[in-house]
Parts: C-alpha cells; structure tokens; sequence
C-alpha cells in the first residue's frame, strides 16, 4: 500500500521518472556476469567477484566525490560514466601490474546498462499517465545507456535529461531544474520518482517537487535520510494515488 507523507493539494501537471532501479533493473549480480564475460574477452587473471569488489571501490569513491552538493560550483570536472569506469579498471589494472584494456571494458558497461530489463510495472504505468500528465526521465546516465534503453519501452517521453546531456548529477538542484525546464511544468506541480533517498528524494525534496520513493525492497527511511512526500512499491499506483487528489 502506498504510503502518503505529504500529499500536495494539486494533481500533478508533469511526472518526471528516475530510470535505473526505478524503471528498469540494475543489479549486482548482472554485473558480475558482465565482468566474467571481460575477463574471458581480455584473458585477465582474475575471479569475477575479485574483479567486480576492487573495480567497485574506485567507482564508489567517484560517486560520493563528483558533486559537492553545498556549492555544486566547487564539484569536480564533469565526468561521463564511460570515463569514470574506464578510469576505475586502469586504476585497478595498474594495481595489481596487470595488462588490460581499460576503455574497452568501460565501454561494456556502458553498453551492459543499455540493455536492463524493464520491471513489469514500468509499461503499464507509464502508459496509464501519458495523456493525463507530461512525462519526463531524468537520469544519471551516459546518452549511449540512456537512450537505447528508454526506446525500448515503446514510450514517447515528453523530456529526457540525462547526466551527460547536462553534464550534472543527481541530486545537485541543476539537475531537477533541467528536467522541470524541458517538462515546461514548475517544480510545483511536478512529481519526481526514483529508488535513491539521497539522489532523488534528497535532491527532489530540496529543489521544491513532490518526491515519490518506489520501494521495491521493502527498505526503510533511517533517522537520517530524506523523506519522501509518498511512498509506493509498484509503479501502478501512481494513476490511483493522483485519482485521490482534488484540484
């Protein structure tokens, strides 16, 4: 059942969408096959969990230092996913003095989140909004991921804004402003959906929209996260949930 924590008094004119998690799934243990499959390609002398835990820790590293959220202006250079990945396997490579080809095996990722299936709520709910509200995507995500994967939906976005196209990540505000502006619809009266309580509901919250968290895991807010304005664990709620909204 949904959870309602702040219900605005105005349905939504525009609901803009997280992707991966939130639309289609990414999950670790597609990686690690992922990474089998360049181990064999490039013969390395590694185990596929191995791998994946000492790449792992140099994208994670990229991830908590690539936006300075109290002044964004102080971020990082941009850089795309392609270039961060590439850069985590050359750091590895060079690590344990193995030869390797770190750019082809960040192009595979690249490509590899090109091709997540979607969640079998994703179609259905998307389909059951078009018409009623614009419908964007915004996501942390190179063009080359992004694009293939939103077309296979069947799907006509009204905007799609990724962190290359705009060269910030979530959850700095540029990013809901890019979104918002595209959509044409204020902050307002716009929803944003996504599974990170700091990516999306943090910067969502922050920027001014109604955060909707999609909860697949049945995971729980800690004393320490943002707040989600409602709570829902499958896609499909979405239309019922504005259905009960007067205005």
């Amino acid at each position: 059942m949904p959870t309602l924590n702040a219900l605005p008094d105005q349905k939504p004119r525009s609901i803009a969408f997280d992707c991966y998690r939130t639309l289609v799934s990414n999950d670790h243990a597609d990686w690690k096959v992922m990474f089998g499959r360049i181990i064999k390609e490039q013969n390395l002398p590694f185990e596929q969990d191995d791998l994946w835990d000492k790449w792992r820790k140099y994208e994670l590293q990229f991830r908590a230092n690539r936006t300075v959220l109290e002044d964004t202006s102080k971020s990082p250079p941009f850089k795309t996913y392609e270039w961060a990945w590439s850069d985590a396997f050359a750091k590895v490579f060079e690590d344990e003095g193995v030869s390797g080809d770190p750019a082809a095996a960040g192009r595979q990722c690249v490509e590899h989140l090109a091709r997540r299936p979607l969640f079998p709520d994703t179609v259905p709910a998307l389909q059951a909004l078009i018409g009623r509200v614009r419908v964007g995507v915004f996501s942390n995500a190179d063009e080359d991921s992004l694009r293939p994967l939103l077309k296979s939906t069947g799907i006509r976005f009204d905007a799609v804004c990724s962190s290359e196209s705009t060269q910030v990540y979530k959850p700095a505000p540029e990013a809901f402003f890019a979104i918002t502006k595209e959509l044409g619809v204020s902050p307002e009266r716009t929803w944003y959906v996504g599974d990170h309580l700091y990516d999306d509901v943090r910067g969502g919250n922050d920027f001014g929209l109604t955060t909707v968290w999609i909860n697949r895991t049945g995971a729980k807010v800690g004393p320490d996260d943002a707040v989600p304005s409602i709570e829902i664990n499958d896609l499909r709620d979405l239309p019922g949930i504005i259905n009960s909204i007067g205005g």
